[in-house]
């Protein structure tokens, strides 16, 4: 069972030394118990008490790595089951399977179609993970060409498939600095697997059919000294993966379960291509760490990254522009001036009309901490005095010679107060923002 603050305060020293970085012992306390900090910070824990806090200050799903430098992948470490509750921190990874059987000229258009897969989505790009290399071949030459292949195409976290634990060896020594997720330790190779993974310092991932057989074997591989694991519970029709990926999920965080203690990774096994993407869905919002699939259409791959993100997006922090007056297109004096918030779903889907209208334009994101028009009036944020004071802070005024603002049409209600508040005469434009570009065409 998991310790409470004060279980954990009464075996900590109590000096109030706040080397911890915390005021007291006992805040300190609390934030172990919430897995929010490591009891390593305290540099005067007795040796005891080392040993009893150890379970109740390590992390219930572990935080694992995969690959090295700025594009490494980071998974596990989550506190919660539900989004609302606090939020995610850490997105599922995604990555592509390639098997070593193809043609030469297939492999690499592959791997370059796959490297292509980045978009811009509200300000971010957001793009995807790794490369899951398979042993198809069963021949060693033949894998280790490919994985050389891979390192020199792309920048991409890899992944390595292979049963045979002396050719998962010598492929991943080739790729020892970039830390590659190798797969998979089963019941009938452990010890091999968990060898080649300590020697290489590379993630492991653990496959079993049952929960209780992943909990076995992660108990034996730790045992050997290997710490960094993904689990995978095998091939299993969507209802059952899903609800496996549920129960280790809860059984890490409700129950501090340690066995299970894990990021897990799930396979596509969908033939039909729209199957294969809906299946991929469902495992990023249950509870996947990584997930792979074969399909690598860009029509494919980025409703799955926009899922991703607004996933993992905190609730309680949305995504903000900077809250200033944006030029679009070719401006002049007399290019109209459009208001709108600075939440970025918002300003983004504003901005990208404004274009489709081919009239230079300019945008005054008014600061409404993130929140979209409706929600920020509703809320008091979003008022003809905020208006008013980011059409004056935005030095809009020196760029155009009209004093003509257009906002948007759920809140003409502010016309009046904004006149009177900021001089400017009020044009209210279209409730939906694909109104814009045939509003904007009639301007003048």
């Amino acid at each position: 069972m998991a310790l409470s603050g004060l279980d954990i305060y009464k075996l900590l020293p109590k000096t109030n030394c706040k080397e911890c970085g915390f005021p007291t012992c006992l805040a300190f306390a609390m934030q172990i118990a919430a897995k929010k900090v490591e009891l390593a910070k305290c540099p005067h824990v007795s040796p005891e008490a080392k040993k009893t806090l150890e379970s109740a200050s390590q992390p219930p799903i572990r935080l694992v790595t995969i690959g090295a430098g700025e594009g490494r992948l980071q998974v596990g470490n989550e506190t919660v089951m539900f989004r609302h509750e606090e939020t995610f921190y850490h997105p599922t990874g995604i990555g592509f399977l390639i098997e070593d059987t193809l043609s030469a000229k297939e492999f690499s258009e592959r791997i370059n179609r796959i490297n292509k897969l980045k978009f811009e989505r509200v300000g971010q790009e957001i793009k995807v993970d790794l490369i899951a290399l398979k042993c198809v071949s069963g021949k060693k030459d033949i894998f280790v060409e490919a994985v050389k292949r891979v390192l020199a195409q792309s920048q991409l976290n890899l992944m390595l498939i292979s049963e045979n634990p002396q050719i998962l060896k010598e492929a991943a020594s080739l790729a020892k600095e970039r830390r590659p997720l190798l797969y998979a330790a089963r019941k009938d190779n452990t010890e091999a697997m968990a060898q080649i993974a300590k020697e290489l310092s590379s993630p492991l991932v653990v496959c079993a059919d049952t929960l209780d057989e992943l909990a076995e074997l992660t108990q034996k591989i730790t045992a050997q000294g290997v710490k960094d694991l993904i689990l995978d519970s095998g091939a299993k029709n969507l209802a059952e993966k899903v609800n496996e990926l549920t129960q280790i999920r809860r059984l890490a965080l409700k129950n501090t379960y340690r066995p299970l203690g894990y990021p897990t990774i799930a396979i596509t096994t969908s033939q039909e291509p729209n199957q294969e993407i809906m299946e991929a869905a469902a495992y990023i919002a249950k509870y996947a760490g990584i997930v792979i699939l074969k399909a690598e259409e860009p029509w494919q791959v980025l409703p799955l990254l926009t899922l991703r993100q607004n996933i993992y997006t905190d609730p309680q922090k949305p995504l903000q522009v900077e809250p200033k007056a944006y030029e679009i297109g070719q401006v002049t004096d007399k290019s109209p001036v459009l208001v709108t918030t600075n939440f970025s779903l918002t300003y983004y889907t504003v901005e990208a009309e404004v274009e489709a209208s081919r009239i230079g334009a300019y945008i005054i994101s008014s600061y409404a901490e993130g929140l979209s028009v409706l929600t920020a009036w509703a809320a008091e944020k979003f008022t003809a005095e905020t208006i008013a004071k980011d059409l004056n802070e935005s030095g809009i005024k020196d760029k155009v010679s009209h004093r003509e603002i257009i906002i948007p049409g759920y809140v003409a209600v502010l016309s009046a107060k904004l006149e009177e508040e900021s001089g400017w005469k009020v044009k209210v434009g279209p409730k939906e923002a694909s109104g814009i570009p045939s509003f904007l065409k009639s301007w003048k």
